[in-house]
């Protein structure tokens, strides 16, 4: 077993800062990201001062980086100068923050530094110019390196976000895995090639990949996001929540972890009573039971037929002052409708209090022109979490109409669906003019 880094040994007492202790530091993150914290803060005070050393520097905002604190990174990186490892580095922190052009300009900077790997750096900068939107100019340049670079396994991926870009989704599922072939810790291809297989229902083989890709830093947040709700769905509530737990550790102020935890530990305390729910189904038949498996006297299946009963929960649906104002509904009718539920455990009107009138349906007539053209889209449309797509596919829902027709209360029924995913769905549904039922 290897043994702990000492994150305050490589931030602070190391004289350099190069490939080995970025191995060290990269180690120290995935084992105890706090105590990497702990010494960037004892750093940050060494390096606030204008004569700072480019070292200390890089040193901080590498580990801020792996860390994902990327604002932070991309400040004390910039100020570290001629370094190419601390342009590379801000380079992948502006990409975080999808300030691709100026990610752009600082992997061309990296490349003026010969102590980089250039090629490395064309393929993250071929990445940039792809986010920036400019798809060819990031083709021509991976085909430019392709010589050299035809091995890398960020080559492919790169090749695989453009081919996804262009609606290829099965090339691009190629170029995924042969990075993954590649390289087995790679975390973009991993966390793609994850994504998909969770969008096609294959959740093992999704949890598998996210746990690839979480193998070693800079970690994805949004790979510990999905792999918690997917761990969440197959009822493994520890690991769900070891999961949004470390995201907050890497950013405590990330609101959206601390709303799944929140979630996650109260879904922990959830489950299922199978003695109940085999109860429920007994006394469902009960009172779905025929009045006419009953002997009762012609009047009072008269009466009753003329009331529109049935059933022997629909005589606990009714007051007994209710059959009594009915016509020729007597003293001995009443008697013999107490008896038949008697029998059975149950009195007249029990039930009187469930009865409610049926919700007001959401008709696309009574919508506006916007609102009707997206009545019968799909719900993915909506570009749901992976928990909010699963919990509305377990209630039926294929359309926006049908979601629309479902009030919170029938979502919040559904087992893992929490506050969250309901807020989720709203502000969704609000970005498109539309609303849950009794919204």
């Amino acid at each position: 077993m290897d043994e702990p880094v000492n994150a305050s040994e490589v931030l602070l007492e190391s004289p350099t800062f190069g490939a080995r202790e970025l191995s060290e530091l990269q180690r120290a993150v995935a084992t105890s990201p706090r105590d990497v914290r702990v010494a960037c803060t004892s750093l940050r005070g060494r390096v606030d001062v204008d004569d700072a050393s480019d070292r200390d520097l890089t040193a901080l905002g590498i580990a801020l980086h792996l860390l994902s604190d990327h604002n932070a990174a991309v400040t004390w990186l910039g100020r570290a100068t001629g370094n190419g490892l601390a342009n590379l580095y801000r380079g992948q922190s502006l990409v975080a923050l999808q300030r691709y052009e100026e990610a752009v300009q600082a992997f061309t900077d990296a490349v003026a530094d010969s102590s980089v790997d250039r090629i490395e750096v064309s393929l993250m900068r071929a990445g940039a110019i792809r986010l920036a939107g400019r798809i060819d100019e990031a083709e021509a340049l991976l085909r430019e390196n392709a010589r050299v670079a035809v091995t890398r396994a960020d080559y492919s991926y790169q090749m695989g976000c453009i081919l996804s870009d262009r609606g290829d989704t099965f090339g691009a599922i190629e170029y995924f895995e042969r990075a993954g072939d590649m390289d087995a810790h790679h975390s973009g291809a991993l966390f793609r090639l994850a994504a998909l297989n969770a969008s096609f229902g294959n959740d093992e083989e999704a949890i598998q990949l996210y746990e690839r890709a979480l193998s070693k830093p800079p970690f994805y947040l949004g790979s510990l996001i999905n792999l918690g709700l997917l761990y969440e769905d197959a009822e493994r509530y520890d690991a769900a929540a070891f999961c949004f737990r470390r995201v907050v550790e890497f950013d405590p102020n990330h609101q959206r972890a601390r709303l799944y935890l929140k979630d996650i530990e109260a879904s922990g305390e959830m489950f299922y009573d199978e003695d109940a729910v085999r109860r429920e189904r007994e006394s469902e038949q009960v009172l779905g039971t025929p009045l006419a498996d009953f002997e009762l006297s012609a009047r009072s299946r008269n009466c009753l037929e003329r009331l529109g009963l049935d059933t022997l929960g629909d005589l606990t649906s009714i007051t007994e002052a209710e059959l009594m104002a009915s016509k020729n509904f007597g003293e001995t009718s009443l008697k013999e409708v107490r008896v038949i539920l008697e029998s059975r455990g149950l009195e007249v009107g029990e039930h009187v209090e469930d009865k409610r009138a049926p919700p007001q349906k959401v008709r696309r007539e009574d919508l506006s022109d916007e609102q009707r053209a997206i009545y019968d889209n799909p719900v993915a449309d909506l570009n749901l979490s992976v928990r909010a797509r699963k919990c509305v596919s377990r209630l039926g829902i294929a359309s926006i109409g049908e979601l629309m027709n479902r009030s919170p209360d029938d979502l919040l029924s559904v087992r893992n669906f929490g506050v969250t995913s309901l807020n989720e769905i709203r502000q969704q549904l609000a970005e498109m003019g539309v609303s849950l039922r009794n919204d």
